[in-house]
């Protein structure tokens, strides 16, 4: 099959149709909201769910201004609080117990095979990351409901209880990659270079490694993904004041990424690191999983600055 074909005909029709597999799954939850007419915000919650199934489900159908609307009104939901988890069914602890006697390692074989199964497809098929991703899920689905002996209304239903557990900051991965691409066009790179060279003496790298490692890991707190701190710091910080100064650009990327991640482990704001766990693990204290990692990341970030400095130039 021609690599062209693949990569501008098939890999777009294959993300539209795992967009519409989530779409459907959020459809499918603002119906169950619905049908709970002891919801304390009962419309509001299934017209925030039902809105983000649309964006996903039709988003590249219909004019962008549709979905900056349907944003906007959700936003509004949420702000208001109209937006809250619902009864969700779920087993017993005794009928938990029972199923990981019975299953026991087998648990994590799903998740492995999705990691296995999206590598083979980004790294040895011409159809990328993305849609490697969205078949090891589907794959990963398969074989789960092979394990677990679900149906597939038993899937439908487990993840409908996860999408509400996470609730809203469910959309905190895709709304902060967005601002992160904003930040970078509106110019906001710059301002932070500027800013920093009233700081930073010029041509000193210990500093400047300094700024980047810290910038990366503030930003990234802020903005709650690595990716979307990436560009604006690495414009802003990274290039006038360590790769100027003959750091490897390879090298201090790669740890100035990582770097990042650091703050992730630090901040609500990384809602599927730190957000999700604790929902699904319903922790008392939400922000459990951060007290937890913020010593190893407050280690980490002194190795960051230490490697960047002896390795990098």
């Amino acid at each position: 099959m021609n690599a062209a074909y693949i990569t501008e005909t098939l890999v777009p029709l294959l993300l539209d149709m795992f967009y519409m597999f989530i779409g459907v799954q959020l459809f499918y939850t603002a119906y169950r909201v619905m049908k709970q007419t002891d919801h304390p915000t009962r419309f509001g919650t299934a017209i925030f769910w039902a809105l983000l199934g649309i964006i996903f489900a039709f988003g590249n159908m219909m004019p962008p201004v549709f979905s900056g609307l349907f944003l906007v009104i959700m936003g509004l939901l949420t702000l208001f609080k109209q937006v809250k988890m619902g009864r969700l069914e779920t087993t017993t602890e005794e009928e938990q117990a029972a199923h990981a006697d019975r299953i026991g390692n087998g648990i994590f074989v799903p998740a492995i095979i999705l990691a296995i199964t999206a590598v083979v497809i980004a790294q040895f098929t011409p159809f990328g990351g993305q849609v490697g991703i969205g078949v090891a899920a589907v794959v990963s689905l398969l074989v789960a409901m092979g394990i677990f002996r679900a149906s597939p209304k038993e899937a439908l239903d487990e993840s409908d209880r996860m999408v509400q557990q996470v609730g809203t900051t469910g959309i905190l991965p895709q709304l902060l990659a967005a601002l992160g691409v904003l930040f970078t066009t509106a110019g906001v790179g710059d301002v932070i270079a500027d800013l920093i060279s009233g700081v930073v003496p010029e041509g000193n790298r210990l500093i400047g490694v300094i700024a980047y490692v810290f910038g990366m890991v503030i930003f990234t707190m802020i903005m709650g993904n690595a990716f979307a701190a990436f560009t604006v710091i690495t414009a802003g910080i990274g290039l006038p004041f360590v790769i100027a100064q003959g750091a490897d650009p390879t090298i201090a990327g790669a740890l100035a990424m990582t770097a990042g991640f650091c703050g992730t482990l630090m901040t609500p704001m990384a809602a599927n690191f730190n957000a999700l766990p604790a929902a699904l693990l319903e922790m008392k204290n939400p922000n459990g999983v951060i007290k937890v990692q913020t010593p190893m990341a407050l280690i980490l970030i002194v190795i960051h600055i230490a490697l960047m400095y002896f390795w990098a130039f």
